[in-house]
């Protein structure tokens, strides 16, 4: 009996053990623990073949559209072209029954502005009427800086003061000569077409001792001079042509005299030789 007791209480004493144990255990483990920071893990993505080649297609249609040696296909897309339909916006600086001077062809009246089509782009223009020329011509508002005003007065006694200096002679051969003097005159500059008429001026021998391609260029800058002369000064031609004249010392009727006299003589010594 006596060793069944001792079981049975040292089997309740275990118990009790158990549990305090049991409590203590409890009581660690509400008491919050340090929180382990593990490194990150790396993440491998799996990529699949047809991902792989779609990507390769990709960059080989890339790398064709940039290359500048291959030869498009009808298939592939192209540029879109945007057509300007206005032309830039300019203000105009000219108005109608005004004088200006272009520079290839000398002195005009902008008689219309005239609104034309050109490529599918509306383009705003001066209508210039040249009379010397009998001719019309048209110049885009866009493009009126070729256009040059008229000159002034003071512009015009300069011209004099150049036709009276003493022109400027070049030993160059003639060609190049032509070439400068053609250039000069196309320029517009009215400096220049004055300096033009002096150094071709023959004085009274003008139609004697002049070539034909001398004779031209001399003619071509002086009538240009003296439209602008006549209309700056607002006389008749006569009157400018008689100050341009006085200034290079020109003189028209001894020049026919002396015309006709060599004519004369010429026909008296073929007459004299007996040549037809």
């Amino acid at each position: 009996m006596k060793n069944i007791l001792k079981k049975i209480l040292n089997k309740k004493k275990t118990k009790k053990i158990i549990k305090k144990k049991v409590k203590a255990v409890k009581k660690v483990s509400k008491v919050k623990k340090p929180i382990k920071t593990s490194k990150p893990k790396k993440i491998t993505k799996v990529i699949s073949k047809k991902k792989v080649i779609k990507d390769l297609k990709k960059k080989e249609k890339n790398e064709v559209k940039t290359d500048p040696l291959r030869i498009s296909k009808n298939n592939e897309q192209k540029p879109e072209i945007k057509k300007v339909k206005k032309q830039e916006t300019e203000k105009r600086i000219f108005k109608v029954k005004d004088y200006v001077v272009y520079p290839k062809h000398g002195v005009g009246q902008i008689t219309e502005t005239k609104k034309i089509n050109i490529g599918g782009i509306d383009v705003e223009t001066y209508v210039l009427k040249f009379e010397k020329d009998k001719a019309n011509g048209m110049v885009p508002v866009n493009k009126q800086s070729h256009l040059r005003p008229l000159a002034t007065i003071n512009q015009i006694n300069k011209c004099v003061s150049i036709l009276k200096s003493k022109p400027k002679i070049k030993r160059s051969m003639w060609s190049r000569r032509a070439q400068e003097y053609e250039a000069k005159i196309s320029s517009g500059k009215i400096y220049d077409l004055a300096e033009v008429v002096r150094d071709l001026n023959k004085g009274d021998d003008i139609m004697i001792d002049q070539s034909y391609s001398e004779r031209q260029l001399f003619e071509k800058a002086y009538e240009r001079l003296l439209t602008e002369f006549q209309i700056v000064m607002g006389s008749n031609l006569e009157d400018a042509q008689k100050k341009l004249d006085k200034a290079l010392k020109r003189n028209l009727e001894k020049q026919a005299q002396r015309v006709e006299e060599k004519t004369v003589t010429e026909e008296v010594i073929t007459q004299d030789l007996g040549v037809e």
